[in-house]
């Protein structure tokens, strides 16, 4: 078929393509993640930087406490030399015995110019571990635009940064030994609009100066400070970057995307595909523009694969209370793995396809005599368990005007234990189906089951319908023939019917027959809806009344007596 798309009348000739990388022999497309990466959380600085009303002390604190319960080693806790706040939040961190658990690494950031050098350093003082993350833009339209230096000069700046950040550490922080565990992490900024060639020239210079080897790691930051490309040129760049980096097996390749393109997530599994080895980010990608890769969806797609992201989220809703708190912004309900919506379906073709996964999930489980979360997770449309997480099942299935009878039904038997049979979920979703045409918007639970009652389960309070059971006995003989006896209301007087048959039910049909009320059995189901000496059960029977064919249901600690009571739901709905 022909397309028959218009051009559009946008400027497309004020921008370029962007350059490929010649690797023919790439790699990386093979390779797979099968363990966690060292993860940095920057929330607390580039998260923070972005933000209209910066965090408070108060508020930074509750932030870097999170991501510490979380599990994150590694934490930028700000630019210190930016202004006395991030300068006396980093010294209220160090000097607070135990805030800083000893296996975490804080991080701070500064420009390359040697006052800041001085005071991010001296900001360190007493910490346990630290890194000193340095940067500087090395991509041409800056050298040409701001720096209006050379590629010399912009190398040297790096260069003389590196130094200075040495220099300082030993004067200001001590020997290792004596002191702060001490780490450099160098980031050529703008790295994906930087040629190839130079920001290895620049790397390789840093690394001249700093002389990583055996016990003494140098990290090298390669940040999509704006994103620029596809998530597979990003990734051809890193696999570039990692086999022609000398000192490899000394440097950290950590990776640091932002989102413009909206490719971040991709942008970050492909580098380590690549070869990175650490990633930076902020929970549900907070920052600049349109953000920083989110540490969230990542961790929770390696978890999705049964892979160990190192990191909690077995209370996704706590970190998103905390996040929402302190940076005074709302995750999106359809954020991945978090948002109000992300475990929810509307769609009926969807719900179906979810109740069944539910209903196999528990089969399969029995027959192997173990439990649902001893089984591999394997429901349509829910990439992992909503429990795994600390969500419950109750919003996975919600129901408006473009929901079926799986969806329906689901809801009956999450909240309520009643299983429905096939042909009365069609029924009773047709009246759910009515009352979203008429009224629009989102059913809830509580709405269903308030319909499901006044349509089947009538209140004894407010009741309705020719017949209400008052008791009954049954009495069988030695042929086999049931006598049921019924004390009932019918029609507002107290009556006393007696049928005879092959069983209650057949007996209780027969019994009504003295009412004029003809009645005959097409389906019956039953189960428990619990265990133990208090248990109930509910039983279903699918009657012809008269012309009219429907479902009726009992609920009772005594079998008999539900049947007995699904007969009366049904004959009271047909005379209705």
């Amino acid at each position: 078929m022909a397309n028959r798309q218009q051009p559009s009348q946008m400027p497309i000739h004020k921008y370029g393509r962007y350059d490929q990388v010649d690797i023919s022999d790439r790699t990386w497309p093979e390779q797979r993640i099968t363990t966690a990466p060292r993860w940095l959380s920057t929330d607390l600085r580039d998260g923070n930087q972005a933000l209209i009303d910066p965090m408070s002390p108060e508020r930074k604190r509750r932030m870097f406490d999170q991501l510490v319960k979380m599990g994150y080693k590694e934490i930028e806790v700000g630019f210190p030399a930016s202004g006395q706040t991030d300068f006396d939040f980093v010294r209220s961190i160090i000097e607070e015995e135990g805030a800083i658990p000893d296996d975490v690494t804080i991080s701070v950031l500064t420009q390359a110019r040697e006052d800041l050098i001085e005071r991010t350093v001296e900001s360190l003082k007493g910490a346990r571990r630290a890194t000193v993350h340095l940067y500087n833009a090395t991509a041409p339209v800056f050298r040409r635009v701001v720096f209006r230096g050379s590629r010399d000069d912009i190398k040297q700046i790096a260069v003389d940064g590196t130094r200075l950040v040495m220099e300082y550490a030993e004067k200001l922080l001590g020997p290792e030994a004596d002191g702060t565990a001490f780490g450099y992490q160098y980031s050529p900024e703008i790295f994906t609009d930087t040629e190839l060639d130079f920001a290895l020239e620049v790397c390789e210079a840093v690394m001249d100066v700093y002389q990583p080897g055996p016990g003494r790691e140098i990290i090298l930051n390669l940040p999509a400070t704006v994103e620029r490309s596809t998530p597979s040129t990003h990734a051809d760049r890193f696999e570039w970057m990692g086999r022609n980096l000398t000192r490899r097996e000394h440097v950290v390749l950590s990776v640091h995307p932002h989102n413009d393109r909206g490719t971040a997530v991709a942008a970050a599994e492909l580098a380590l595909m690549a070869g990175a080895d650490r990633i930076e980010g902020c929970l549900f990608g907070q920052g600049e523009r349109t953000g920083n890769v989110d540490l969230v969806t990542l961790g929770m797609n390696l978890f999705s694969q049964g892979v160990d992201p190192q990191i909690d989220f077995s209370d996704i809703d706590e970190i998103r209370r905390t996040w929402e708190y302190c940076n005074q912004m709302e995750v999106h309900p359809r954020h991945p793995y978090v948002g109000d919506l992300v475990y929810t379906s509307f769609s009926g073709s969807h719900q179906d396809a979810i109740k069944k996964g539910f209903d196999a999930m528990e089969a399969d489980a029995a027959a192997k005599g173990v439990t649902v979360d001893d089984i591999e997770w394997a429901v349509p449309y829910l990439p992992i368990d909503p429990k795994d997480v600390g969500r419950s099942y109750e919003a996975v299935i919600r129901v408006n005007s473009q929901s079926g009878k799986g969806g329906i039904a689901y809801v009956l038997k999450n909240d309520h234990k009643l299983d429905l049979p096939r042909r009365m979920q069609i029924e009773f979703s047709k009246l759910i189906q009515a009352k979203t045409d008429a009224e629009g918007g989102e059913v809830t639970g509580g709405d269903i089951w308030s319909v499901f009652r006044d349509e089947y389960l009538p209140n004894p309070e407010n009741p309705w319908g020719r017949m209400q059971l008052k008791a009954g006995q049954s009495t069988t003989d030695k042929d086999g023939v049931d006598t049921l006896t019924v004390e009932a209301e019918v029609d507002g007087m107290e009556t006393t019917l007696v049928g005879t048959g092959n069983g209650p039910i057949s007996a209780f049909f027969h019994a009504l027959q003295g009412i004029g009320i003809d009645v005959r059995l097409l389906d019956y189901q039953e189960h428990t809806m619990s265990e133990g000496a208090s248990a109930q059960a509910a039983s279903y029977i699918e009657c012809a009344v008269g012309d009219k064919v429907l479902w009726g249901i009992g609920i009772d600690a005594n079998t008999t007596r539900a049947s007995l009571k699904a007969v009366v739901s049904a004959v009271n709905r047909a005379t209705r």
